[in-house]
């Protein structure tokens, strides 16, 4: 085994479980900061070494961080529901946090994952591609809470005294999902969906695992200290194949119901205005982000992934689904939920 330590933040996560995954099997050390043990079972199977710690509490970070060569944050709030306190706390107050540690700690590498919502919402010319120079949080909607904190968490990492990358993936989805994909099973099952315009956009969807593979190599890419990269689908799949590899795995009718692009983004908008004005703990069923994830463009350059980091995405997107089919399958049996 390799002697190099990687710690992991967010690693019962999505992301961060298949990093550590990927790093295991590369035959090197892996050490976990979790809030809580009891959730880190995947990661003890893997034998990664779980430590209990609080992005929020920098007193419990100094030990998780000792030694450590290269640091993956990967916690962060996922979405765009909830009070923005709650946003700037989970994105911005953690990134502050675990940069000083890292400074204290003498790492050798923070890789930072960010997000293509950190552009916000750039207009992309006509046969024109976003890479990694565009500016970033730019035209912010209302509540626009995610896009904001992630673009302010980057803009701390640059001012980072020690050796840093940024990784930008898309939407990204795949086994251990458990928020946003149980969502979306629960909201197909219920008939709460349907296609977004015609449905024969391209979706901007990239299998955890091949981001996994990403930042692992730019995190150890000599050249990448100081630099951002997407991590993103050119487009392997349309919204429609999206929705019927969905419905069809899942033994449900294919959807027909068509919503315009203007009125699922207004649908959205009313039900966060709603949820707001409630206090609703949970998202609302439609919501702005959820509709901008099946609409988004693919315009985002991975020319400078590829040709760097020798990167990009490998995994089928079908295959991919039927995967998280599978684990989502299987955790639900286990759960007792049908």
């Amino acid at each position: 085994m390799s002697t190099k330590l990687n710690v992991v933040t967010g690693a019962s996560g999505l992301l961060g479980s298949h990093i550590a995954e990927a790093l295991v099997a590369r035959g090197e050390r892996v050490r976990a900061i979790v809030r809580s043990p009891e959730s880190a079972g995947f990661l003890r199977q893997l034998a990664v070494e779980v430590v209990r710690g609080d992005l929020l509490d920098p007193a419990t970070l100094a030990h998780a961080l000792a030694g450590a060569d290269i640091v993956y944050h990967c916690a962060a709030r996922v979405g765009n529901w909830g009070a923005r306190k709650q946003f700037r706390a989970d994105v911005v107050d953690t990134t502050r946090n675990l940069l000083a540690a890292c400074g204290v700690a003498r790492v050798g590498r923070l890789l930072h994952v960010s997000s293509v919502s950190a552009y916000g919402h750039p207009r992309i010319p006509a046969g024109g591609l976003i890479t990694e120079d565009e500016p970033l949080a730019q035209r912010l909607g209302f509540l626009d809470h995610y896009s904001q904190t992630k673009a302010e968490a980057e803009r701390m990492v640059r001012e980072y005294r020690g050796a840093y990358t940024i990784v930008r993936p898309s939407w990204i989805f795949g086994p251990r999902d458990r928020n946003g994909f149980p969502r979306l099973v629960q909201a197909l099952r219920a008939g709460w969906v349907s296609i977004v315009g015609a449905g024969n956009n391209l979706l901007n969807i990239v299998y955890a695992a091949d981001v996994a593979d990403g930042a692992i190599r730019a995190a150890n890419y000599l050249g990448g200290a100081g630099r951002a990269y997407n991590l993103c689908s050119e487009g392997a799949i349309t919204q429609r194949q999206f929705f019927d590899c969905l419905t069809d795995g899942l033994g449900l009718p294919r959807i027909h119901k068509h919503a315009s692009v203007r009125l699922a983004h207004l649908g959205g908008l009313l039900g966060e205005v709603v949820g707001r004005l409630f206090r609703w703990s949970r998202s609302p069923h439609v919501t702005r982000y959820g509709t901008g994830l099946l609409t988004r463009s693919t315009g985002y350059s991975i020319a400078k992934a590829r040709n760097e980091l020798g990167w990009q995405p490998t995994t089928d997107p079908e295959v991919g689904l039927r995967r998280t089919l599978e684990w989502f399958r299987s955790t639900a049996s286990v759960a007792g939920i049908r």
